[in-house]
């Protein structure tokens, strides 16, 4: 990435939509710049989201400058920066008893995916279809509208770097977070003629979805569910998973 941005964030402490971090615009689609360009090699599992949002933006932008300024190379500053700010909060609970729950921690020899973010940091690697930050008429893209991989700027931005990324770990397993993502990680792999293995089904980590998260994971039954909880989606995603790490481990 170009050198102007890591400039500009060992400098001073910006915002997540401060102009000097603008690295693409159409209309009021914006795409900033922020520290997630470091992709780690020896990843075996990556988890992909849509886009860092403000909040993990401006996380990863801290961590960057903290670290610039205490004289880290570039290399440590993005690294730390991206592991940071990735997946944080409620948000990685859900992820972590989810991933859990299908076999993950099991497939990779550990007691559980928790120490993904901690001693077992090396086996994972955290990202987004659309690498850096999107804002629509200045909030958070959320992926719908507009469609990403419609839109020229975001299909270009998909195209820049979620498809190196795809390339660069053709072998691990991509565990995208969401139908949208899901949806994205296949056209590009099929663009590419990639056939990378994937742990589709399980529901968004957010706490938007604790209902659902909370029914995948067998703690709440499915006559407690309200009206919008489609239950029978749920089921076959979580056959689909399950399925897919059956597999896995027997090899």
């Amino acid at each position: 990435m170009e050198n102007r941005f890591h400039s500009a964030i060992a400098a001073r402490s910006l915002n997540p939509q401060d102009s000097e971090l603008i690295m693409a615009q159409d209309g009021n689609v914006t795409v900033y710049y922020s520290p997630f360009d470091y992709v780690r090699p020896t990843a075996r599992v990556v988890i992909v989201g849509i886009t860092p949002g403000a909040q993990q933006s401006g996380n990863a932008l801290a961590a960057a400058h903290n670290a610039l300024k205490r004289g880290a190379s570039l290399e440590d500053a993005l690294r730390s920066a991206k592991d940071y700010a990735s997946f944080s909060g409620a948000m990685r609970s859900n992820l972590v008893a989810m991933l859990d729950h299908v076999g993950v921690a099991q497939w990779l020899g550990i007691p559980s995916t928790a120490s993904l973010w901690a001693e077992n940091l090396h086996l994972a690697h955290f990202t987004s279809v659309l690498r850096y930050p999107v804002f629509v008429g200045g909030k958070d893209y959320s992926g719908s509208s507009p469609d990403m991989l419609a839109h020229p700027l975001l299909r270009q931005q998909i195209d820049n770097w979620f498809g190196r990324e795809l390339e660069q770990l053709p072998n691990a397993l991509w565990v995208p977070l969401g139908d949208k993502v899901a949806k994205v990680l296949s056209s590009v792999a099929a663009l590419k003629g990639l056939s990378p293995r994937v742990l589709d089904g399980l529901p968004h980590p957010s706490g938007a979805n604790a209902e659902r998260i909370s029914y995948f994971l067998g703690r709440k039954a499915r006559e407690a569910l309200s009206p919008k909880t489609n239950a029978a989606k749920i089921d076959s995603a979580k056959i689909r998973a399950t399925s897919t790490m059956r597999a896995l481990l027997a090899v």
